[in-house]
């Protein structure tokens, strides 16, 4: 099963495919399966032409395992990597060249 533990749009720059970016998707998502439960950070950038726009595009997609451990869900590990989530971010930034401006938030967090 998977949950978007964490979920917030931010203004960010990248191009892909010929195509400049101006958004970013910041996910924490945790999946578990046979007692073994896995977390991720993820970026996804996509186009966002239009202040209405958030039709996400998965062609600019960036992920990082950060944790892979037997057990299940823990609350108090869960905000420890929200409020890591800029810095495990910022190892797939470094990697892709975009760019994340996480001072200019496009919506509120939602947490799952």
């Amino acid at each position: 099963m998977d949950i978007n533990v964490y979920m917030r749009y931010f203004e960010a720059e990248h191009v892909c495919n010929k195509v400049k970016r101006h958004a970013a998707q910041v996910i924490l998502l945790s999946s578990s399966e046979n007692r073994v439960v896995t977390y991720k950070v993820i970026v996804n950038f996509f186009p966002h032409n239009d202040p209405e726009d958030f039709a996400v595009s998965y062609d600019d997609y960036h992920e990082k395992v950060i944790l892979t451990k037997k057990g299940v869900r823990s609350r108090k590990r869960e905000a420890v990597f929200i409020d890591e989530i800029q810095e495990h971010a910022g190892e797939l930034l470094e990697e892709c060249g975009g760019k994340v401006f996480w001072d200019k938030p496009l919506t509120e967090a939602r947490l799952g």
